[in-house]
């Protein structure tokens, strides 16, 4: 074992503290981390403050993990010593479900692992990227491509996933009107990603004033969608929805908007379900909502490389490790953009 450093939520009502723990020594598969940056995802503060009622405590949230490979395993060929190497949402599954055999780990009939806060269906806790290492095993560990800004590719291990992996599936691409709903940490990457997918990309938001940065982000067109008339212009005209949104919200305007045979996309997990929506936005234009959770490991380094060969990165605001507790409430309020990275460089001295 080897000692490791972070900062825990030790229940849901405390705020997140300096925290020592165990790591294991790798083993022959396995592939051990200096992490170097980890973002902050929504779904850190929600597991944090058991929202989702299945939180185990201590709980070390992060899984938008940057890091350089500090020691590896004898069967290890993908990666050694002083590599960069990203870590996502998952730290493995079963391994031979017919989800796991087609390369759809995330949706592993037995469970994914989660980075943090253990399996899906119950089992040993797992700690995450807030700390300063981590041991992983080599099947899910991801190459890290870009050049430079380090930090902000540590956002794209979820909320870049989170919305390739549906446009992919979806095949989004030229010659496509896709609006992408919400522009906070997830939508502002949905923008960006869809725009370089080819698409014609507009933004639906609760605000006037995030027209200008939606334009700067990739955005054709954007839409207040408090506004009745604004978006009744869109009625029928969209081949696809993203819905980044985790706050509750009526989906039939949304639904609305699509063209006939034209799917909406959920990929926001808000703590009360959305009322609706009416069937009849659907029958009518044979219309379908779906769902969407991560990537699998394959196409988590397919979305890493794309958005290298791009560009793409996010947008960031980063923090030091003692000031965490201060990013959740903010996050909470909307005051950033559009992702918080913690520098982990600066756990040393918060702890």
């Amino acid at each position: 074992m080897s000692q490791a450093h972070g900062y825990a939520a030790l229940s849901p009502d405390q705020a997140l503290v300096p925290f020592s723990f165990d790591r294991r020594e790798p083993g022959p598969d396995d592939v051990a981390i200096d992490i170097l940056y980890c973002g902050v995802c929504h779904s850190d503060l929600h597991t944090a403050r058991n929202e989702w009622q299945n939180t185990l405590y201590p709980c070390v949230p992060g899984h938008e993990i940057v890091g350089r490979v500090r020691a590896v395993g004898s069967n290890v060929r993908d990666f050694k010593v002083g590599d960069l190497a990203g870590v996502g949402c998952m730290v493995d599954s079963c391994r031979h479900c017919p989800s796991c055999a087609e390369g759809e780990e995330q949706y592993c009939e037995n469970g994914f692992v989660g980075t943090y806060n253990g399996p899906m269906f119950g089992g040993q806790n797992t700690l995450g990227g807030y700390s300063d290492h981590i041991v992983v095993d080599m099947r899910y560990v991801l190459k890290i491509r870009h050049e430079g800004n380090l930090a902000a590719v540590a956002p794209l291990l979820c909320a870049g996933i989170t919305t390739y992996s549906p446009l992919a599936h979806w095949k989004v691409g030229p010659g496509q009107k896709v609006g992408v709903v919400g522009l906070g940490g997830l939508g502002h990457m949905a923008v960006k990603i869809a725009k370089a997918m080819g698409a014609s990309v507009v933004l639906f938001t609760t605000s006037e004033n995030k027209r200008d940065d939606a334009l700067r982000l990739g955005a054709d067109e954007v839409v207040v969608s408090r506004d009745a008339q604004q978006m009744a212009a869109q009625a029928n005209t969209l081949d696809f929805i993203l819905n980044t949104v985790a706050a509750q919200h009526n989906l039939d305007p949304f639904l609305a908007a699509l063209k006939r045979e034209g799917t909406m996309v959920l990929v926001g997990a808000p703590e009360h379900p959305h009322p609706g929506p009416n069937v009849f936005n659907l029958i009518m234009k044979r219309r379908s909502l779906a769902g969407s959770l991560i990537g699998g490991i394959a196409q988590t380094q397919e979305m890493l490389d794309f958005c290298a060969s791009h560009g793409i990165v996010a947008d960031i605001e980063m923090i030091r490790m003692d000031e965490i507790n201060e990013a959740y409430e903010r996050m909470l309020k909307g005051d950033v953009k559009y992702r918080f990275v913690i520098d982990m460089a600066t756990l040393k001295g918060a702890a």
